[in-house]
């Protein structure tokens, strides 16, 4: 009897058991069950996709936000239409037919390429309304077609040559001047960003009376002087201004007569603070305003490599 009923014991404990074991792997199933059901409907919702794409793409627009430090602040007292080339950036004027001014980011890179401008005409700009520069308004002038940002720093790429012939890339100017001293601010231009790696240029054209530099005077003494059938405006003088940030920051200012007579670098040379003040612009307001101040408020020959000597 005591066996039968320690046999019985022995059964139920045993019985018990398998229970026991059937209902934890039970459970231990039906959580992972649960826990696979869970993540496949978090990855079926795209919430895990979805995280990765606002991090992917917070990444690309933080490396497409590229600082254009050399770009002008906007201008709200004449015309303005920007152009944004694959070379350079263009503030067009339709008063004027002419850019306010050009401004691009040149390289040492840039400064290389195998396309060459004789392969290139002089183009009408149809992304700007008529009346608009035409290459006939230039025809017995007696004025060059006279590149802002030069064909010189385009040959690296063919279509930031051909866009470098767009006449919203071109003012009238005196032969003289655009094949002495011009030319070769160019070519120096192109020595310092070998040099320095990278500079931030803008240049345009300057108009003599300052209170009607965008609209013809009212007397004919007064008269804004034009050139061909859609009366392109004819500065009188040219600006240049040069960003360098590598180092310790540096700017230097540059303005030209429009004139066939020998100017000397030294007179040619001024502060972008002074540039500022002839045409009105405000030149690289991205960079930070202290550094701003210093830099667009005092010049000196001695901060730029001697490239600048090859202008006299």
């Amino acid at each position: 009897m005591n066996m039968m009923k320690k046999g019985h014991i022995w059964l139920v404990v045993a019985l018990t058991a398998t229970l026991l074991a059937c209902k934890g792997k039970t459970w231990m199933e039906t959580a992972e069950s649960i826990d696979a059901q869970d993540k496949h409907e978090f990855y079926a919702s795209g919430n895990v996709a979805k995280a990765e794409s606002s991090e992917a793409q917070a990444d690309r627009q933080k490396a497409k936000t590229v600082v254009m430090y050399e770009m002008p602040a906007p201008l709200k007292d004449r015309p303005e239409q920007i152009l944004r080339r694959k070379g350079y950036t263009v503030s067009y004027n339709s008063e004027t037919r002419n850019p306010n001014w050009v401004a691009w980011h040149l390289t040492k890179s840039h400064t290389y390429g195998s396309f060459q401008r004789h392969q290139e005409v002089f183009t009408e700009d149809t992304d700007v309304k008529a009346p608009r520069a035409t290459d006939s308004d230039y025809y017995n002038s007696r004025y060059d077609r006279g590149h802002m940002c030069p064909a010189g720093d385009n040959k690296w790429d063919k279509q930031a040559m051909m866009e470098s012939f767009l006449f919203t890339n071109v003012c009238p100017q005196n032969h003289g001047l655009n094949k002495y001293e011009w030319n070769h601010l160019e070519i120096v231009c192109r020595d310092w960003a070998k040099t320095y790696g990278a500079v931030d240029i803008v240049c345009g054209p300057i108009y003599s009376s300052k209170a009607d530099r965008y609209r013809v005077g009212k007397s004919s003494q007064n008269a804004q002087k034009t050139i061909g059938r859609n009366k392109v405006w004819v500065p009188d003088a040219f600006f240049k201004v040069v960003l360098c940030r590598q180092g310790r920051p540096k700017a230097i200012g540059f303005i030209y007569r429009n004139e066939g007579v020998k100017q000397l670098v030294e007179e040619a040379v001024c502060t972008v603070d002074k540039v500022e003040e002839l045409t009105g612009i405000d030149f690289f307001p991205a960079l930070d305003d202290k550094i701003e101040r210093v830099v667009e408020s005092k010049v000196s020959l001695s901060d730029w490599d001697d490239s600048l000597k090859t202008l006299n």
